[in-house]
């Protein structure tokens, strides 16, 4: 079928009821382009807001809508509409009349629309939504992600009926088995040829082949189809090697359809001697949970900031992403497969019993066939998918009923796709949280003294540890771990050797965990082979849960989620904007990844000696720099994270401390230094010999600001984006992070901006809004193509400092990934 973009001209607006309109509701005047997050443009409150589950943003009820001809001709055609996600209760009308609707806000879905079609006429399509105490998380809300409208012939290849799979591979020769589904929706019976056709990267043929189908009226067949490819790329971590398969379809008149899809050729298998294996060969997943918003653009998905993220991940050292707690996005798959990242993708949050007030519990016996098949539909030419989670802490888990409903899940997920491995991420807090209040007293915690939230975390970490070690979880674990080809433990590191022992047959998967124990996870990790990676919470901080992270001194709110105006969980690796913080550079040195080169911090004093030591989800609290409010000698905590024995610490260039790595935490040297403007450096040695050094320098104050973009030009394509980077910096170009100041932003030409902030966890300024307050001296804008050719200058302001420009060429389509570094 023809895929027709239709993002643009949707009109927006509340949804209020037929009562309070006099008529059946319609939206406003707001004309907005796809993607696009409604829940973004909502108040956010201490008070009468979704809380700081979804960073106090208010629930919201919206209607979309949008005119669009229809050609008289198309009567003899199929039309349909193809939603890659709607947050949420989506209810879609043609013309007034109810054509479609989909209960679950992250499944894709689709809509025929030939029955309430007026042919050689103009037609109305409306879109509901509403977001409405059923999240845990920021959801964002309305058409968040890409629609297109799909025109076929009356015999034409269903919507994701295009499927490749591999299931011989060597490196001598694959074997391609691709079927593909046809449906004839004319009155006739239809005879139709069916031509593949493979091409390499390159775009080179490597395999063809033809098939014949004949339909009767009504009738859905599926062609199925043998292609042997020699001398095989086979996609990996290492190598993302893509093949393209295109499907055409022929009658007595000639071509009729077709349909093309991305493929790779690789192999999955998992066990417990052997481990984890892409193509034969075996890795361990160094895993990253991340949410679905974008941090300033809302959950507005768009490619390029997928790709970006992606980017961003891969760097930093991660090769895995779980998608939590819900279906992942098109363009994220897109570009996990482009840039060799595996995927766990992950199905629900919840099944029967809720998390939230009125979440998908209430519409999930009805839904979940749908949202499966969905799912794996999506997922199937995809090859950094490995693994499918069928649910994410299910509190019935444990539970006879709901360990059998676990075993439908996976057994309809193995129907469609048994190329796959399956896991649910299973923790111990729900499977056994009767047995709570005993652990508790057990261990004391009812009686202790907890003095603020980090003794708090300390004691919930604890509990987490002797509840999953605990024989009643074992034993509780037996029944949902049964059906599944892997089995993930969220913050379940206390059981991996237990199980080991007791299921020698169990594959282990880290599903979830606190980003302070790395150490000690990839040791766990490395050294068996049935355990097959570690997911952290999180690789990329994210909307809502606000403050899991944050570092709680004695002088703020003692509480677990933050107080307004919180928005973040400053819980990730990389930050809001995608700057990585302190963690992501120890978790690389965890891994094994950074060469013993010494990632050097430094931690701010204060006159009451209280330090924040890595715990749960929370990170030391250091920067790496030597910009201070500190007078010369006041005594400075300093690390440096390295795979080295030892660090020479030099401050303007003289030795002022040597430490042993490890001695306090491993893989890291501390010393205290005493504050001199100028320089601190760190020099990594192992036997003695370097391994690499690292330095900071002090800031000066700054005089400017400097824009920098990932791309010089960009297509009219309105989907495109160009990210800029914006730092407060000196007369050396060096970024000052103590003298933040609003931003204000001017955009000229065919460009909008489409989101403008910063990583600060707690503010009440909108990303929709043209100034911003830097955080740290950082900020980062977004511009969006409108669709017209012309330069776009983007303009930015600051008391005190020198006036930034940046000229972005907008120009008819260009290569997409043509990405680079631009400075103003």
């Amino acid at each position: 079928m023809i895929r027709i973009p239709f993002n643009d001209g949707w009109a927006f607006g509340p949804l209020v009821s037929v009562h309070e309109a006099i008529r059946v509701a319609g939206p406003g005047n707001d004309i907005v382009t796809l993607p696009h997050d409604a829940l973004l443009r909502s108040q956010r409150a201490a008070d009468n807001s979704g809380g700081p589950q979804t960073g106090y943003f208010q629930d919201g009820k919206w209607t979309y809508e949008k005119q669009f001809d229809v050609p008289a001709e198309w009567v003899s055609k199929r039309v349909t509409f193809e939603f890659e996600g709607v947050y949420r209760d989506a209810v879609v009308y043609i013309n007034g009349a109810l054509a479609g609707q989909c209960a679950n806000g992250y499944s894709a879905f689709h809509v025929e629309a030939d029955a309430y079609l007026n042919y050689g006429e103009s037609n109305t399509i409306r879109v509901d939504a509403q977001a409405h105490e059923d999240s845990r998380w920021y959801s964002g809300g309305g058409i968040y992600r890409p629609v297109h409208l799909l025109v076929g012939d009356l015999v034409h290849i269903t919507p994701r009926g295009l499927r490749i799979a591999t299931p011989e591979v060597d490196a001598e020769l694959a074997t391609a088995v691709v079927t593909t589904e046809v449906v004839n929706r004319a009155t006739g019976t239809r005879t139709v040829e069916v031509e593949l056709e493979i091409r390499d990267a390159k775009g080179t043929r490597v395999a063809s082949d033809q098939s014949r189908l004949t339909l009767l009226p009504g009738e859905r067949i599926t062609a199925r189809q043998r292609a042997f490819i020699r001398q095989p790329a086979l996609w990996s971590v290492d190598s993302p090697d893509l093949y393209q398969a295109t499907i055409k379809l022929f009658d007595e008149n000639g071509h009729i359809d077709d349909a093309t899809a991305s493929f790779g050729i690789r192999t999955v298998t998992a066990d417990p001697v052997r481990g984890l294996r892409i193509n034969g060969e075996p890795i361990k997943l160094r895993g990253a949970c991340i949410h679905h918003d974008h941090g300033i653009l809302g959950a507005a998905e768009f490619s390029d900031a997928s790709d970006r993220r992606v980017r961003v991940l891969k760097a930093a050292g991660f090769n895995a992403v779980r998608s939590a707690h819900n279906p992942m996005s098109t363009a994220m798959l897109e570009a996990c497969d482009r840039h060799g990242v595996l995927v766990m993708d992950e199905l629900f949050d919840m099944w029967t019993v809720p998390k939230s007030g009125d979440d998908f519990s209430r519409r999930f016996v009805g839904a979940w066939e749908q949202d499966v098949d969905s799912l794996v539909a999506k997922n199937f030419n995809h090859p950094s998918v490995i693994m499918y989670s069928i649910g994410n802490e299910i509190i019935e888990a444990g539970t006879n009923h709901g360990a059998r409903w676990g075993r439908k899940i996976a057994d309809r997920v193995r129907e469609q796709d048994p190329t796959r491995l399956v896991t649910h991420a299973l923790q111990g807090m729900y499977i056994a949280r009767d047995k709570i209040p005993e652990l508790r007293a057990k261990a004391k915690q009812d009686s202790s003294v907890i003095r603020g939230l980090n003794d708090y975390l300390g004691q919930v970490t604890e509990l987490m540890d002797e509840l999953m070690a605990s024989p009643v979880v074992g034993d509780r674990l037996l029944e949902p771990s049964s059906p599944l080809d892997v089995v993930g433990l969220n913050y379940g590191d206390s059981r991996y050797v237990l199980d080991g022992e007791a299921y020698p047959n169990r594959v282990i998967v880290g599903s979830e965990s606190f980003p302070s124990r790395i150490d000690h996870l990839w040791k766990l990790v490395s050294e068996n082979p049935y355990i097959i990676g570690d997911f952290t919470w999180t690789g990329w901080d994210f909307l809502g849960e606000v403050g899991t992270g944050r570092h709680v001194y004695p002088e703020d709110a003692q509480v677990h989620r933050a107080p307004y105006p919180w928005l973040s969980a400053v819980c990730g690796d990389i930050d809001l904007i995608g700057d990585r913080k302190p963690m992501s550079f120890y978790r690389e040195t965890v891994f094994g990844l950074t060469s013993g080169i010494p990632y050097l911090a430094a931690r701010a004093p204060r006159e009451d000696g209280y330090v924040i030591e890595p715990k749960a989800w929370t990170w030391a609290d250091v920067a790496a720099s030597w910009t201070w409010d500190v007078a010369s000698g006041t005594q400075m905590h300093v690390e440096a994270y390295t795979t080295g024995d030892e660090v020479e610490f030099k401050l303007n260039g003289t030795t002022v401390a040597t430490a042993a790595v490890g001695a306090n935490r491993n893989f890291v040297a501390e010393a205290q230094v005493p504050f001199e403007p100028g320089t601190l450096e760190a020099i990594s040695y192992r036997n003695g010999v370097e391994l690499g050094r690292s330095i900071l320098h002090t800031a000066d104050e700054p005089s400017r600001l400097l824009l920098r973009t990932d791309r010089p030009s960009m297509s009219t394509n309105d989907q495109q984006l160009a990210y800029v980077d914006i730092s407060l910096v000196d007369a050396s170009g060096r970024v000052n992070p103590l003298r933040d100041r609003t931003i204000t932003l001017e955009l000229e030409g065919p460009g909008t901006l489409q989101g403008f902030g910063t990583a600060d966890p707690a503010t009440e300024e909108s990303f929709l809004d043209t100034a911003h307050t830097a955080y740290k001296g950082r900020a980062l804008a977004v511009v969006r193509a409108t669709g017209e050719v012309g330069p776009v200058t983007l303009t930015a302001r600051a008391n005190g400092l020198k006036t930034a420009e940046l000229r972005i060429v907008v120009q008819h389509p260009v290569d997409s990934q043509q990405l680079g570094a631009f400075t103003s």
